[in-house]
């Protein structure tokens, strides 16, 4: 008997003026999307070129910045969406996505098919954690898969996300990142939800917020 075991991949795509990190989490035939956050026909080329079919869509929070492509992808590859319930609203709110509230154009989707909870998921051939990540925004969560964290906006290489805005609390996001993120192997790689891939160890040794 042969055991086949599908190596994860993980694919940055950069999103929208600020430049927010669309991810795939891809095998050779499936694939996760993780925060779409714009252009969406970036995402739909970049999916198109692997050769693989996504099954569903992942949302660390709700901010109008991951999720402006959000509808346009969900209805080109007719997906479900999995989101944190604290931010299920936030989904259809331009205000509280924060969109118009930042001046940005009204930003609003249908709400998600699924809201996590704080377990491990199998879908198609993929297996990961989600875990509470709050205090950037109050339903921030991340992913745990086997070789890497996706962070959302909790954790980025030498900064944690901003908390001046609605809903955020930088003593719950050191403790989110402290109990959820920091208790991770050292050797896990971190994608943030906006700059470069770093580790868990890296963040531990450098990261100004913990040094």
């Amino acid at each position: 008997r042969r055991c086949y075991y599908f190596m994860l991949e993980i694919k940055r795509i950069l999103t929208g003026a600020i430049q927010e990190n669309c991810y795939l989490i891809y095998n050779e035939k499936e694939c996760l999307i993780v925060d779409p956050g714009a252009d969406a026909d970036k995402i739909i080329a970049a999916i198109q070129d692997l050769d693989i079919k996504p099954i569903a869509i992942l949302l660390t929070h709700c901010h109008y910045d991951h999720i402006g492509a959000l509808e346009e992808v969900r209805n080109y590859f007719t997906i479900p969406v999995y989101v944190d319930p604290l931010e299920q609203s936030w989904l259809t709110d331009p205000e509280l996505n924060l969109s118009s509230a930042l001046g940005q154009p009204p930003v609003s989707a249908q709400p998600a098919e699924f809201e996590f909870s704080y377990q491990d998921y199998t879908l198609g051939d993929f297996n990961f954690k989600v875990v509470p990540t709050p205090g950037h925004s109050v339903g921030s969560v991340s992913f745990i898969f086997e070789d890497f964290v996706v962070s959302g906006d909790a954790l980025f290489k030498g900064s944690i996300g901003r908390t001046d805005l609605p809903n955020g609390n930088f003593e719950q996001l050191i403790a989110s990142i402290t109990t959820q993120l920091f208790t991770l192997p050292d050797s896990l790689a971190v994608y943030a939800g906006h700059g470069e891939v770093t580790t868990i160890g890296n963040e531990k040794a450098t990261n100004p917020f913990f040094n």
